[in-house]
């Protein structure tokens, strides 16, 4: 195995644990960008609140597109873990 097969391997396992760092904590990037919004809402004034809006919009909507989500019953996920046979 080369150098480049082992760095695209390396970049996947890392990619892979984003995405579930990004779906175990969702709400608090989405709180994150909030605040950022916010606070530049308020550099600017409110001159640009629209575009600041639709702009954290995508943010949120990007991270959740990139979020792996655990699901109900596994470590991270919500609800009762289903029995183990």
């Amino acid at each position: 195995m080369g150098l480049m097969d082992n760095l695209k391997g390396k970049a996947e396992e890392l990619k892979e644990k984003a995405s579930e760092l990004a779906g175990k904590h969702h709400e608090q990037i989405d709180s994150m960008v909030d605040k950022a919004g916010g606070a530049i809402d308020k550099a600017t004034k409110g001159k640009y609140s629209d575009k600041i809006e639709h702009g954290a919009s995508k943010a949120k909507g990007a991270v959740d597109d990139f979020a792996h989500k655990p699901e109900p019953g596994q470590p991270g996920g919500e609800g009762p873990t289903p029995p183990q046979p």
